[in-house]
């Protein structure tokens, strides 16, 4: 049985798929008055408030501990900063022979590191029981049933696609790749330069600037990516592709690497996008997290990938600007003039 971790639109939207086929889900929604209107009224109040849910296919409880211990397949959609508290109450004894399915996307903020790395060092859960869904896929548009895809990544790519089969739907296709390290960070990655776009646009730059933009940031991503043997990362060629099959194996050109990095650049759904745009327009980054009232994991992440690149060196002046401006005080019209220069 699934268990999700987290209450807000993507959890939302994760519960949505998984009762429209049926599954009974347990959910750990943290306000007892949500969880109060959530048994009477069948919708969740505060996000996607126009999905209805069958009562009686929903275990709802204000523990995140007994969620999980009582789930077989516990998914962590919480933002990143709030991955440690969520899980504070669990010891590894309470989650042995569990497999965790992570729809966070981001890095642990204090530590710097992705959630299977927590997991490991805190629960002691081996990288062959965790496992990553991944978009693109914003949640307004599951909730409006148009077509999305989510990949779901893992060492262990047999139980990948079992577990990608409970979510298979008319409005969901899935697919299943083993790049669970470069897939989380191509996650990561993709909020900052969506920040960055949002930046772009507040101050002002237009379609054609955007492209070149998105363009390089792909194209540094990519890199970095490398750095971390990513699996994926050649356009054109594709691995160990069947003659029975019209579809290709996945490559950097695919939907969770490529694709999510274009959506979450240009999409008005995008939370980092908006978020960027507040500080291009010259809104204070503390006016801009009240404004958006929701958690935009670019910010974070920002910081996060520039610590991360103290050791790794990956060639990053996209990210490491957008990193400035938001911790550094760097104006967005100095930084996107350097930017301007390395662009090609």
């Amino acid at each position: 049985m699934f268990g999700i971790i987290g209450s807000g639109s993507w959890a939302t939207a994760l519960v949505k798929i998984l009762t429209d086929n049926g599954h009974t889900v347990n959910w750990w929604v943290r306000n007892p008055t949500a969880v109060a209107h959530i048994k009477k009224h069948g919708n969740n109040p505060t996000y996607l408030s126009s999905v209805k849910f069958n009562p009686d296919l929903l275990n709802i409880s204000t523990e995140a501990k007994t969620v999980i211990t009582q789930s077989t397949m516990p998914v962590i959609a919480v933002p990143s900063a709030f991955v440690e508290e969520s899980l504070a109450a669990l010891k590894p004894e309470d989650v042995v022979g569990r497999k965790f399915i992570s729809a966070v996307k981001g890095l642990l903020p204090e530590k710097n590191i992705l959630l299977n790395y927590y997991l490991q060092q805190h629960l002691h859960v081996p990288v062959e029981n965790y496992f990553a869904v991944l978009g693109p896929c914003h949640a307004e548009e599951v909730a409006g049933e148009k077509l999305s895809y989510l990949t779901f990544s893992g060492v262990d790519t047999k139980t990948a696609e079992d577990i990608a089969a409970y979510f298979k739907t008319d409005y969901i296709n899935t697919i299943v790749n083993h790049d669970i390290l470069g897939v989380q960070y191509a996650a990561v990655m993709k909020n900052i330069y969506a920040l960055g776009a949002g930046i772009a646009s507040g101050l002002g730059y237009g379609d054609n600037f955007l492209s070149v933009y998105i363009a390089n940031a792909a194209d540094e991503m990519a890199g970095f990516l490398k750095k971390f043997g990513a699996k994926h990362i050649t356009v054109g060629e594709h691995e160990g592709e069947g003659k029975d099959t019209l579809r290709k194996s996945p490559n950097y050109a695919a939907s969770v690497y490529l694709g999510d990095l274009l959506v979450t650049c240009y999409s008005l759904y995008s939370r980092n996008r908006s978020f960027g745009k507040m500080i291009g327009q010259g809104v204070s980054v503390q006016q801009a997290k009240a404004e958006l009232n929701m958690v935009a994991e670019g910010y974070n992440a920002s910081k996060c990938i520039f610590n991360v690149n103290q050791s790794v060196q990956a060639d990053v002046p996209i990210s490491e600007t957008v990193y400035r401006i938001l911790w550094e005080q760097v104006s967005p019209e100095d930084g996107f003039k350097k930017i301007e220069e390395v662009l090609i």
